[in-house]
């Protein structure tokens, strides 16, 4: 399943990218982040692994980020893995304007699983709209100060 979203952020790219890169700026606008720790590589380069863990509600979850590409200010390449899903996600950065910036996200979610597969086909407008959430919510985090973290206690 593929999908893209896109989000125009109020701030030059420069500013995005300091706020994005910030591992410690995730609780702020990813919802249901409990944790995250660092497995193997150097934070932010290519090959770099983290773990994260996330409460969504009843469900917990916990995936493995890979970063698969770094060409900063222009691209940053990631994949995500948990039980029976593999996702890689393209990110783009494009300058709108001095002051904003487009983050465009291509997701291509691969199922392992029979149920995961039958989610994704079922249901692939939830797996958009979170994606989207997490993009709003960066928004607001990046633009006014805004922050989730105390949701995910």
């Amino acid at each position: 399943m593929k999908y893209q979203t896109e989000i125009v952020i109020d701030l030059p790219r420069s500013e995005v990218l300091k706020l994005l890169m910030d591992q410690d700026n995730m609780k702020h606008w990813q919802r249901g982040l409990m944790a995250y720790r660092h497995l193997a590589g150097n934070p932010g380069e290519e090959g770099a692994r983290m773990e994260l863990e996330y409460q969504m509600g009843k469900r917990h979850l916990v995936m493995v980020e890979t970063i698969l590409k770094v060409d900063l200010p222009d691209q940053w390449h990631l994949s995500y893995d948990t039980k029976g899903v593999h996702n890689i996600q393209r990110n783009y950065f494009k300058e709108e304007s001095q002051t904003s910036t487009r983050w465009i996200s291509e997701s291509d979610f691969q199922f392992g699983s029979f149920m995961m597969k039958v989610m994704g086909w079922l249901m692939p407008g939830a797996f958009k709209k979170q994606s989207m959430v997490y993009a709003q919510d960066f928004k607001n985090f990046a633009e006014k100060g805004t922050s989730v973290a105390e949701d995910n206690q």
